[in-house]
Parts: structure tokens; sequence; C-alpha cells
């Protein structure tokens, strides 16, 4: 490229998605001048990524390895009445080891406390009043609102340290014995040494307000319950991801400026679940090897994948309507109960949003968790499209 730019691209954001998309371009094209600039003092913040092996090609875990911080063989989950565990194998990606990766691999090319004020097609604009330019302007920023119809899934997280063993074999990723409150909750629970565990309390509401203080008393209550004595509290994360019942997808490219949007920014994220790290992966790949790496060509590309994908996914979204709209929210842990009863394979393929014909049916099918005629209401996406932000 010529050198009429000071930088060859520039990634607004340093988290999963900007971190993984530096990392696909340095190691498909490393003579690209990158720069990332990450607002906060280190990249990836507080968080913990995960998903399910079965999520992710073997090209993709390949690369993945060096900053996948743990993982294990299988997972269970809880519901009234019934227990069961999978051995679908299950990994995590820690923020500081995530961040540990990138920094060693980008070192210059990273610049933190560098928070960005506005993004052109060629232009990145810092709070400061620093004005820097590139071809190919990324904004990885995270989500922003839109026309889109969201429920929320909010949670706070604390990694602990126990006085005695926890005794888990595995993560616990959905304990919903507990009390429902302010919509579907359950515990997200991840072993991390014989007596350290990350505990979350995770809420799918109609509203995207955390209470933390709150979520961080129900934490300790819920160790409590299990018999775990907390030593000391090493770190919080918190977090609150968009649900996507319905929308415009096509009118959300058209408001999302002229950078390339991607992550989260662009509804690259499972609809059902949330989780991220398995479109953020394979839309890294997809970028680091296209044939013309300016904003308009890179922009077309990931504006296309996220329109597909949209296409492609609107049965979560209907899930997702009868999750939140047909159904009590003290009684929405029934939907994500039924749904664990199903066969292992079903379930991994839904997680990896590729569910078959025949999934769709046998999800659908059977004792109705919801009542049949608020579900008929919500069956077609049109339903909820009233309710688009203005």
């Amino acid at each position: 490229m010529g050198r009429a730019f000071d930088h060859d691209v520039i990634i607004a954001g340093g988290g999963l998605a900007g971190g993984l998309i530096a990392l696909r371009l340095r190691a498909f094209r490393p003579s690209l001048d990158i720069l990332v600039l990450e607002a906060g003092p280190v990249l990836g913040g507080v968080h913990t990524w995960s998903c399910f092996e079965s999520d992710l090609t073997a090209e993709i875990r390949d690369w993945l390895t060096p900053m996948i911080s743990h993982r294990w063989a299988g997972y269970s989950v809880r519901f009234p009445g019934y227990e069961r565990r999978l051995t679908t194998p299950y990994l995590s990606i820690a923020s500081s080891r995530f961040a540990d990766h990138v920094m060693r691999e980008l070192g210059a090319a990273v610049r933190l406390n560098a928070p960005v004020a506005d993004l052109e097609a060629s232009i990145a604009m810092l709070a400061d009043g620093t004005t820097l330019t590139a071809p190919l302007i990324i904004d990885a920023r995270g989500p922003t609102s839109g026309p889109l119809v969201l429920g929320w899934q909010k949670f706070v997280g604390l990694e602990v340290e126990l006085s005695r063993p926890h005794d888990l074999a595995g993560p616990i990723v959905m304990d919903a014995t507990v009390d429902q409150l302010d919509g579907y909750r359950f515990l997200y629970t991840l072993p991390l040494s014989p007596t350290r565990l990350l505990i979350e309390d995770t809420r799918y509401s109609d509203g995207e307000a955390l209470d933390k203080e709150s979520l961080r008393a129900d934490i300790g209550a819920y160790a409590e319950q299990q018999g775990w004595s907390i030593a000391s509290i090493i770190r919080q994360e918190d977090g609150v991801l968009p649900i996507a019942l319905g929308g415009d997808i096509a009118a959300w490219w058209d408001r999302s400026g002229s950078a390339v949007s991607v992550g989260l920014r662009a509804a690259l994220f499972h609809p059902v679940t949330g989780y991220s790290l398995p479109d953020a992966a394979r839309l890294a790949d997809e970028i680091a090897v296209l044939p013309r790496l300016d904003t308009a060509a890179v922009r077309a590309a990931v504006r296309q994948r996220s329109m597909t994908s949209w296409e492609q996914r609107g049965f979560f979204r209907l899930l997702n309507r009868m999750l939140f709209r047909a159904c009590a929210p003290e009684l929405r842990y029934r939907v994500l109960g039924r749904f664990y009863r199903l066969r292992q394979p079903l379930v991994e393929r839904f997680y990896a949003a590729r569910p078959t014909l025949a999934d769709k049916a046998r999800i659908l099918t059977g004792k109705p968790p919801v009542p049949i005629g608020a579900a008929i209401k919500v069956m077609a996406e049109s339903s909820v499209l009233g309710d688009l932000p203005r």
C-alpha cells in the first residue's frame, strides 16, 4: 500500500473481535502496518470468553490454542427435577491470557489508553484530538443501539479462591435450580483450579439495567448453598449482552457509520446464547484473506456476512421471542430445561448455530413449555417489529 496514510489498518477496540482480526492480519500479511487503539489500560478488559469445542473448526482451534486458558472434557447442567452431564469439550479464553498473547504478537502495534472519539472511512479521531489515517478503518468497540429488537443477558462474575477444594469435575454451564429473579436466572461456574472458581450469576431479562451489588450478594449466597467457603475475591467481571428477537439488519448497517463494524457491533453473535467467540474467529480469518484491504471492500464483505448470518439464524430469534414474549419471566427456565433433555448431538449443533431441519422440528414439537396461544402470537418476526427503537 502507498504511504499517503499513517497506517495500513487501524482497529478501534482491542477486545475479542478487534484483537483476533489484528492477529490474523499479522499472520497472513506480516508486512502490514497495523494499529490497534484500545480505550482502556489493557486489551480485552476483564472478561472470559467461552464456547464448545464443537463450535470451532480444527483450523480455528489450532490458532486459538495459545490463548485458551482452560479446557474441560465435558460439562453439566442443572434444572428443577434433573441434572445432566454432557461430554462435549468446553473451553475458555481469559482476557489476561488473550492480552498477553496479542501484545506478544503485535507489540508496538497496540496503543493503550487511547479512546476513539469518532471514525470515518479512512480517519480515526482520538479523544485527545489526534487524527490518524488508514485505508482500512475497523470499528470493534462493542455493541451499539440500532433498529434491532433485543432482550438482554446480564451477568456478574466473581473469580474466587476457596478455603477448601470444590470437587467439581467440570463446568456447570447452567444451574437453574436457583430462585428465578429478573427473568431466566442461572448460575454458571467454571473450575479454574482445585480451589478457584469463576461463578457468574446470569439473567435473561427484558431490561438492561444491571444491579452489580445485588448480583454479587446473590453469588455469595449461592456459594454458601453449595458448601463453598470463599476465602477471597480475585476479580469481578460483568456485562450486558444483546439477545436478538427481531429487527431490520439492513437498516442496522445503514446507520452503522462509514467504518467497518465487526463483532457485536455487526450483530455477529449467537442469538440465543450471546456467545461471540466462534463468530469473531471466523470473521478474523475471512478478513485476513480478502483480496482488497480497504474500508469499502472489507465493509461490503462483513456486511454480507452479517446479513447472511442474520437470515440463516431466524430460527434462533423465534426461540428468543418464545422465551421473552410468550413465557412469564419466572417460567423461562422451562424452555431451556426442556431443550437440555434433547440428544447431545442436537445440543451441539444448536450451540454451533448449525441445526438441521429435523433439529428445529424436534425443538418445537412435543409438550410445549409456553402457552400455545402466546406462542402463535410471536411466531412471525413481524410480531415484535413494532418495538423497534425510533
